[in-house]
């Protein structure tokens, strides 16, 4: 029997061909700006939306508190197809299919580096922790790249900044001459707020000493105060007790360690794509290249926030036994 040859036809080299294309003519017509960075996230509308809140001043709709909610609203989302999807295929043949199955295999793979680490006593309370954080701060850093999200917003007045050039209805464009208007976007990453990394570690801190507490009783409380030995043997038991006091300033510089590491990256990643768009213009499909570098970051940083609490909850987990011998 004679095989039939299917002609190999590249139709992806000319998918990126038109959008190259695209992009240099739409580069032309719309070119990219330098966009106002700003380390803390921007206000929507100039009025607190709550003048006290919890006694510590007014509350601004910022342009992180949007992304927050529908972060938290795609998940439910992506939730409900998951189980629904996982359902289907308990009444049919047991395999997962689609979006079911591509959950299953993600969430087994950090069960699996769970257990690994910790073992399999404690990877069951541990992995939920570790397994939320993971997802979400990965889900959040990959939502950023979705094109417009932080490109569309509400105009501001200031002294110096860009002119505007009208489009349809209450819709303004940005243009590169000068002029009194800079963009809020409405939506803006909130890996790049440090109030929300801040937020993620301190959570993750203090889960960590709830495990040890778990895993070890009251006696995890010496890892920090080591009293155990002080009269015994009163050098080494000072020594001992000065160490457990480095080991607890440790312990609490770990939220400023989470904090700074994956505000620092994330924030670094707009800083290059914006100066890249900026200075390319036109050529629009250098700046899509560092976007695919800034997905790499966004994935290894989610990935390296959740694998650091994970080893840190099972380090919480095992005992520390005496570093010098009992004299005699």
């Amino acid at each position: 029997m004679e095989q039939e040859v299917k002609r190999r036809r590249p139709w992806r080299r000319w998918v990126v061909l038109v959008l190259m294309i695209a992009g240099f003519v739409l580069g032309g017509i719309f070119a990219p700006i330098q966009p106002e960075i700003a380390v803390a996230p921007e206000k929507l509308i100039e009025e607190p939306i709550i003048e006290n809140f919890l006694g510590l001043g007014p509350l601004y709709l910022v342009n992180t508190i949007p992304t927050l909610i529908a972060t938290i609203i795609l998940i439910g989302v992506i939730a409900y197809f998951t189980n629904l999807s996982l359902k289907r295929s308990a009444q049919t043949d047991l395999v997962p299919r689609g979006i079911g199955n591509l959950m299953e295999a993600f969430f087994e793979l950090l069960y699996n580096l769970t257990e690994g680490s910790a073992g399999s006593k404690w990877a069951r309370a541990i992995f939920p922790w570790f397994a939320t954080i993971m997802f979400y701060v990965l889900f959040a850093n990959l939502l950023k790249l979705i094109p417009g999200f932080e490109s569309l917003g509400v105009l501001h007045h200031v002294e110096e900044g860009h002119a505007i050039s009208p489009l349809a209805g209450n819709w303004n464009l940005l243009t590169g001459a000068e002029g009194e208007y800079i963009l809020a976007p409405f939506f803006r990453g909130i890996s790049v707020d440090l109030n929300f990394t801040a937020a993620l570690a301190l959570i993750a801190v203090v889960m960590i000493q709830v495990i040890g507490f778990r895993a070890q009783g009251f006696g995890y409380i010496s890892k920090f105060f080591n009293t155990r030995r002080m009269f015994k043997v009163p050098f080494f038991g000072a020594m001992d007790f000065l160490v457990g006091l480095l080991e607890l300033i440790s312990e609490l510089s770990k939220i400023l360690s989470f904090a700074f590491r994956l505000f620092g990256n994330m924030f670094a990643g707009i800083v290059l794509v914006a100066i890249v768009a900026g200075l390319l213009g036109k050529f629009s499909i250098l700046p899509a290249m560092v976007m695919m570098f800034e997905l790499f970051v966004g994935v290894i940083q989610a990935f390296v926030f959740g694998m650091l609490t994970m080893v840190f909850m099972a380090q919480a987990t095992q005992g520390h036994g005496e570093e010098h011998a009992e004299t005699h």
